[in-house]
C-alpha cells in the first residue's frame, strides 16, 4: 500500500505512482498581483479589457465581468492568459480562498493572485486542489494578521500535490461532469421555484374575485372572508434558560423553517415537559416567525411534516396554524397579498425585534373559493412543493459526492 501522504487514497484503475509533492511556487514560478487603477480618472475605465476582482470569483470558471479597463487603465498592469486561476488573498474572511479559472485573457485588481498555465499541470485539476484546502487558506488569514488576510508569498509556499498529467486529466474530467450536474439541479430549482412563484400569483384571485388561471369546472367568484375563518393562530411556549435540556419536548424556532420547508436541526433546543403548558403540534400545522431580531425572517413560514405527536411545541417568537386545509393556507401566505401584509404590520427596525402580532394577521380579509377548489389548489403547490424539495435532496447529494471526491482523490 502507498505511503498515504504521496499517493490519494481513491484513485482511477491504472495509476499507481506516488504524487510529486512540492510548493505552489516550485510550479508556477514567482506569482502575480494587479493593481486597482484610480477611479478619479474616467479614462482609466469603460475599455475592452475585463479586469477581475473577487465579486467575480466563482470556484469555477469565470465566463463574464461587469469591469472594463481602457489601454489607459491597463498601462501599469499585466494582460493574463485564458485559464489563468486566480485566488482571493482578501476581501473579506469569507472570500479569501475563493479562486476562479479565467475563461478570456483579462487582468486583476490587488487582491487577487494569479498562477498562470503550466505545460506539466492541468489547470481545473489545480482549482479544485486549492478549493479544496479554501479552509486552511482561511486558518493562516485568521491566525497571524490583525487584518485576516493571506499574501502572495503564503500562496508561493503553500504545499501543492500532483499526479501524471494524464491522471490530473481524468480527476479534473470527472469533478468537472459532476459539477455540471450540480449545476444542473441548481437550474432546476430555481426553474421550479419560477414556476411556483407564477403560479402563486395567477391561481390565487385578485380584487375582481376570479383568479387568471383556474382548473376546470371551477367558476364561481371567490368570497372575501376573514383569515381567522381558514386557520387558527396561536402564539408559542415562553420558557426559561432553566428549563432547557437534552431531550424532551422539541421547541421550535424560526430555524426549523428553510426555504419553506420545514427542518429539524442538530441546534433544535428541547425542554422539560413539566413546563410546557401549551397544546403540542401536530403534523399539517404551519408554523410562522412571528418575531425575530432579522426583521426580514419575520413572516416565513412552512407545513409542520414528518414529527410524532406530543414531541414538539412552538417557540416564544413564533406562531403556530392550524388549517382543515392547511396546503391553501400556506400556499396563501406564499401570495403578494401577504407579502403586502407583511410590509404594512410588522413593526421593529432601528436594531429592535421585529414582530408579527397574531390579532393583525387573524383579521385580515382574503379572497377564498369552495373547500373544492382550495383542496385542489393546495394540493396541486403541494406536489410543486415536493418536486423542490426532491430536487434539493439530490443536489445535497451530489455536493456530498463531490467532496468526498476531493477529500480522497487529492492529498
Amino acid at each position: 500500500m502507498k505511503d498515504e501522504k504521496k499517493a490519494p487514497k481513491l484513485r482511477f484503475k491504472g495509476f499507481t505512482d506516488d504524487w510529486e509533492q512540492c510548493k505552489l511556487g516550485d510550479v508556477y514560478g514567482h506569482l502575480y498581483s494587479g493593481n486597482t487603477p484610480s477611479r478619479k480618472n474616467s479614462a482609466n475605465f469603460g475599455g475592452d479589457t475585463p479586469w477581475i476582482r473577487t465579486a467575480d470569483l466563482n470556484n469555477g470558471l469565470i465566463k463574464s465581468t461587469t469591469e472594463f479597463l481602457t489601454y489607459e487603465g491597463i498601462k501599469q498592469l499585466k494582460i493574463l492568459p485564458e485559464n489563468t486561476i486566480v485566488l482571493a488573498m482578501y476581501g473579506g474572511f469569507n472570500q479569501i480562498g475563493r479562486t476562479g479559472i479565467l475563461g478570456f485573457p483579462a487582468t486583476i485588481n490587488q487582491a487577487l493572485v494569479a498562477l498562470t498555465p503550466h505545460k506539466n499541470i492541468n489547470q481545473f485539476f489545480a482549482q479544485s486542489y486549492l478549493n479544496r484546502h479554501i479552509i486552511d487558506w482561511r486558518r493562516v488569514a485568521a491566525s497571524s494578521r490583525k487584518d485576516p488576510n493571506i499574501t502572495k508569498e503564503d500562496v508561493e509556499k503553500s504545499e501543492f500535490s500532483f499526479g501524471s498529467l494524464e491522471e490530473q486529466n481524468r480527476i479534473s474530467k470527472l469533478i468537472s461532469r459532476l459539477d455540471h450536474t450540480i449545476t444542473l439541479h441548481e437550474e432546476k430549482k430555481q426553474q421550479l421555484k419560477r414556476l411556483k412563484s407564477a403560479l402563486l400569483q395567477k391561481m390565487f384571485a385578485n380584487k375582481s374575485g376570479y383568479p387568471a388561471v383556474r382548473f376546470e369546472r371551477f367558476n364561481d367568484i371567490w368570497d372575501q372572508e376573514k383569515l381567522s375563518s381558514l386557520v387558527r393562530l396561536r402564539r408559542g411556549l415562553t420558557y426559561s434558560p432553566d428549563n432547557v435540556q437534552d431531550s424532551g419536548i422539541r421547541v421550535l424556532r424560526s430555524s426549523n423553517i428553510l426555504d419553506g420547508q420545514f427542518v429539524t436541526t442538530d441546534d433544535d433546543i428541547f425542554v422539560k415537559s413539566s413546563v410546557v403548558n401549551i397544546p403540542t403540534i401536530k403534523s399539517g400545522d404551519i408554523l410562522i416567525t412571528a418575531a425575530n431580531g432579522s426583521i426580514k425572517l419575520v413572516g416565513k413560514h412552512a407545513i409542520i411534516s414528518r414529527i410524532s405527536e406530543n414531541t414538539a411545541v412552538p417557540g416564544g417568537f413564533m406562531l403556530v396554524g392550524s388549517s382543515r386545509i392547511p396546503d391553501f393556507v400556506n400556499s396563501l401566505f406564499g401570495t403578494s397579498w401577504y407579502q403586502r401584509f407583511i410590509r404594512k404590520y410588522v413593526t421593529g427596525g432601528n436594531g429592535s425585534i421585529g414582530n408579527l402580532k397574531k390579532n393583525d394577521l387573524d383579521k385580515q380579509y382574503v379572497m377564498v373559493p369552495t373547500t373544492s377548489e382550495q383542496e385542489q389548489i393546495g394540493e396541486f403547490l403541494k406536489k410543486i412543493d415536493k418536486l423542490i424539495t426532491n430536487n434539493q435532496i439530490k443536489h445535497d447529494k451530489l455536493l456530498e459526492l463531490k467532496e468526498s471526491l476531493l477529500q480522497n482523490m487529492f492529498i
